[in-house]
């Protein structure tokens, strides 16, 4: 094998906030890393989209804060001005946990995170495998990657299949906690409107049956200088059309969100997010795949380990890093 074209001491696979929190935390302790993803942007689920003049929040829409290090992690951010409070109520629904957006969109966070970090985006990791001292990764551009240890962010399923390229096998006991992780998808659409949107103030909408499972209107949240609105199917919905045409789809879910709308849609997109939140998660913050192994060190992270919500995806990467350090 010719010489890897990078050799940091950890390969991270995946650039949203697992991927992204775990990279920090490894870099103030000393490590060399490089971030490896398959998208353009950064974020993972914290996903940002133009269309013309209008601007869409399209993957997750806000977060919350519970656990005091994320509490204070997320006042830095506003402190930073990537984040701001949007709101903690909507119409119908009982006073509950501050929602905090990206500034100007949930993109920003990550953006912002990814200061300072080796990252190659737009680059495909086809194959992983392992030697005594540590793990060569294949990558689609021809380049590959050596690395003492490798925390890999992706959704389970896709991890699964990253493992078979080199034929890693772990242990029956982490392969079953693997395969017992189960995701919803989310159909998303993003339209935007020749007027303002009949939606109420905070310009956000949940709603617990029909095709639909949430409606915001980015101009009412600061997002988009234009009225834009992004729909998220309900999950049923989703399960059901999600390898439909889009078109198809996407008429569909206007169709159904036209109550809220008071206005033409001028102008739409389609996202699909197969993996869009876990449902049946892993108990545990994050796994260390390669314990009681002959493997290097290989650390599973992600919010299908510490929650469904962007506060789990940092506390798994933190987690991650911790027991990389420990190894």
């Amino acid at each position: 094998m010719t010489s890897p074209s990078y050799n940091p001491d950890v390969l991270i696979i995946g650039a949203g906030l697992a991927g992204l929190s775990a990279a920090n935390e490894l870099q103030l302790a000393g490590y060399r890393v490089l971030v490896v993803d398959k998208g353009r942007g950064l974020g993972g689920r914290l996903a940002g989209r133009r269309i013309g003049g209008a601007t869409f929040d399209h993957g997750a829409q806000f977060m919350t804060t519970r656990q005091p290090r994320f509490v204070e992690q997320v006042n830095k951010w506003v402190d930073a001005g990537v984040a701001e409070p949007w709101y903690s109520s909507v119409t119908g629904q009982p006073n509950s946990h501050v929602r905090y957006r990206g500034v100007p969109t949930m993109t920003a966070i990550a953006k912002y995170m990814a200061q300072g970090i080796d990252i190659l985006r737009a680059t495909r990791v086809t194959a992983i495998g392992h030697e005594d001292n540590g793990w060569i990764a294949i990558l689609d551009n021809g380049a590959s990657v050596s690395a003492d240890s490798m925390i890999i962010t992706s959704p389970a399923p896709q991890t699964i299949e990253l493992l078979a390229t080199g034929n890693t096998q772990l242990p029956n006991d982490k392969c079953a906690r693997l395969n017992r992780i189960v995701y919803e998808s989310c159909i998303a659409v993003m339209a935007i409107l020749d007027g303002p949107s009949n939606i109420s103030s905070p310009g956000a909408l949940m709603l617990d049956v029909g095709p639909i499972a949430w409606i915001s209107d980015n101009q009412q949240k600061g997002v988009s200088s234009l009225p834009a609105i992004t729909i998220h199917g309900s999950a049923a919905f989703s399960a059901k059309y999600l390898d439909y045409d889009r078109n198809l789809v996407a008429k569909k879910l206007i169709a159904a969100a036209k109550p809220y709308l008071g206005a033409n849609v001028l102008e739409f997109q389609v996202h699909r997010w197969r993996y869009s939140k876990p449902i049946v998660m892993d108990e545990h913050s994050c796994m260390l795949a390669s314990e009681h192994t002959s493997l290097p060190p290989l650390i599973f992270a992600g919010d299908a380990f510490a929650g469904p919500r962007v506060e789990g995806a940092v506390l798994s990467g933190w987690a991650a890093a911790e027991a990389l350090i420990n190894c």
